[in-house]
Formats: structure tokens, C-alpha cells, sequence
């Protein structure tokens, strides 16, 4: 190699350098690390080689299995529901002429609220005894389930809370609404297009990557899932001003365990960090297949679309 090609390289090397060196100490290092505890029993004070024990013992550990269920349940159904509820508000907001700005700002606004605050008031809202939409739904003759003591109802009440605070995904997907060329619809409305159609064929290519976007940050914010579902299970289990008790997540009956919270649990109260680091590893193993998925079929829809 020549001098100056030495050179150049050096310079993109100096160019790049604190993105490896951030690389390296956030990702790279913390990952590698990870990995080699996750065949050790470790418990912040005695390190002690156990080979594959770790992950042998995930594979009988049902709580951790209970854990998973609920969120890819969560992932399953809350990501899309959040997207296509988002992209219907945006969509909505469009073409609203009057008070549009104040009903963006009304769905936005429940973004803002602390997830802790809006998760208190969320349950007290529908609790069955004191809030307001169940007396409601009394007075119109039919009654509405008890979302947060009713295992086969608590994913569906999180999913509702996740409806109400959607307003991070419609400001995204407004935006991208608002930058699709007028001249595409008008000109498809000119060649008798209708409104499906100028939806199908320019709406959903051209916001495409926005959707994309939405949906793996989306999955990957749901595999983490940890403050809504404690404080729910919390709040529904009369402990939430108790805070120096050892609350078990889940209530009621495992149905608001999460993978994050049973992380949390092994790794901070059990303290076998050798096994948080294996279950750490599979949520990241998860999260990157997810995230390949979905690029590979928005990929493939833009290319449908492109011929």
C-alpha cells in the first residue's frame, strides 16, 4: 500500500475514533462480558466457572417461560396495534382543516406523562369499584371487565394503556404523512384512483420506511417492558403505598410478568447474575431477529412496490 493510501486510512481512522471508542466501551465490551458470565455463577461477590448449567436451568425455569409468553403476547399484539392506531390518527389529523394543532396536541400529551403516573391513573380509572368508565358503562347496561385483577385481562388492559399513550408513533407517522407530494394523489385521482387505492399504492410505499421504523423500535421498546406492568400489578394488588414490601411480579397470576422483570428479579434480588446474563442474552438474541425480520419484510413490500 502507498504512502498516501496509509494516510487516508489513518485519517478515516481519526475520524472514527469516538465512535469505535463508544462502540467498544458500551457495546462491544458490555456484550463480551455478558457472554462470559453467563457461564459463571456470579453473585457480585464469588465467581465460579459452571459451563452451560446456567442455560440448562433456563430450560425447567417456568417462570422465565411464563415470562416470555406474555411478552412476545405483547409484542404480537401491542406493536401492531400501537402502529395502526397511530397511522390511523395520523392519517386523521391530515385532514382535519379546524383544531387540528389542538387535537394533535391532545394525543400527544399522553406521551408526556411519567409511565408511573399514567399507569396509577390508568388502573384506578378502570377499577371496577371507584372509576369512572365502569360506573358509565353501568349506567348504559353492560359491564366492562376487571382489567387489572383478571389474568385473562391484564395484557389487554396494558395494551390499552398503550393505545392512550400513542402519541410518540402518530407524530412520527404525521410527519411523514405531511411530506408525500400532493402531485402523486392528484395524479392518481386523475387516472380514477380511489381512495383505497391512492392509500395502498402512495400512502403505505412512501411512509414505508417510517413504518419500519415505528415497528422495530417498537418491538424493541416492548421487549423491555418493565415499569407498566409492575406498577399495574402492583397498583391492582393494593401494594402500591407499601413500598418497603417484597412485591413478586405478576399479579394476577403471572399474567403482567415480563421477561425485563423477571431479569431484574434473578440478577438484583437473587443476585445469580450468571443466569440474568443468560436471559439477557436471549432478549437480545430476540431483539435482533425481530429487527431482522421486520427490515427484510418492509425491504421486500418496497420492492413489490417499486415494480
Amino acid at each position: 500500500m502507498s504512502r498516501a493510501g496509509r494516510r487516508r486510512r489513518l485519517r478515516v481512522l481519526a475520524f472514527l475514533s469516538p465512535w469505535l471508542a463508544g462502540f467498544g466501551l458500551f457495546f462491544a465490551y458490555p456484550l463480551a462480558a455478558t457472554v462470559y458470565f453467563s457461564f459463571t455463577r456470579y453473585n457480585l461477590f464469588t465467581l465460579k466457572y459452571v459451563g452451560l448449567d446456567n442455560y440448562r436451568y433456563l430450560l425447567h425455569d417456568g417462570d422465565a417461560w411464563t415470562a416470555m409468553r406474555n411478552t412476545l403476547w405483547l409484542v404480537a399484539v401491542l406493536v401492531p396495534l400501537r402502529v395502526l392506531f397511530g397511522l390511523g390518527v395520523a392519517q386523521l389529523l391530515t385532514r382535519i382543516r379546524r383544531g387540528g394543532n389542538l387535537l394533535r396536541a391532545v394525543f400527544y400529551v399522553p406521551y408526556l406523562i411519567p409511565p408511573v403516573s399514567a399507569t396509577v391513573a390508568f388502573v384506578f380509572v378502570l377499577n371496577p369499584g371507584t372509576g369512572p368508565f365502569p360506573v358509565i358503562a353501568r349506567h348504559l347496561g353492560f359491564s366492562l371487565p376487571d382489567f387489572f385483577n383478571d389474568a385473562a385481562w391484564a395484557k389487554p388492559g396494558l395494551s390499552l394503556l398503550g393505545l392512550w399513550a400513542v402519541g410518540d408513533v402518530m407524530i412520527i407517522l404525521l410527519a411523514a404523512l405531511l411530506n408525500v407530494p400532493r402531485s402523486l394523489y392528484e395524479a392518481a385521482a386523475i387516472d380514477g384512483a380511489g381512495a383505497w387505492a391512492r392509500f395502498r399504492h402512495i400512502t403505505l410505499p412512501t411512509v414505508s420506511p417510517v413504518l419500519a421504523f415505528a415497528a422495530v423500535t417498537g418491538v424493541i421498546e416492548t421487549l423491555q417492558y418493565f415499569t407498566q406492568a409492575m406498577v399495574a400489578g402492583k397498583v391492582a394488588a393494593g401494594q402500591a403505598d407499601l413500598p418497603g414490601t417484597q412485591f413478586a411480579p405478576g399479579y394476577p397470576g403471572g399474567s403482567t410478568l415480563t421477561f425485563p422483570q423477571w431479569l431484574y428479579d434473578e440478577g438484583f434480588r437473587q443476585f445469580n447474575m450468571g443466569y440474568a446474563c443468560v436471559l439477557a442474552l436471549v432478549m437480545f438474541v430476540i431483539a435482533m431477529a425481530f429487527t431482522l425480520l421486520l427490515l427484510r419484510q418492509f425491504r421486500a413490500f418496497a420492492g413489490e412496490e417499486a415494480q
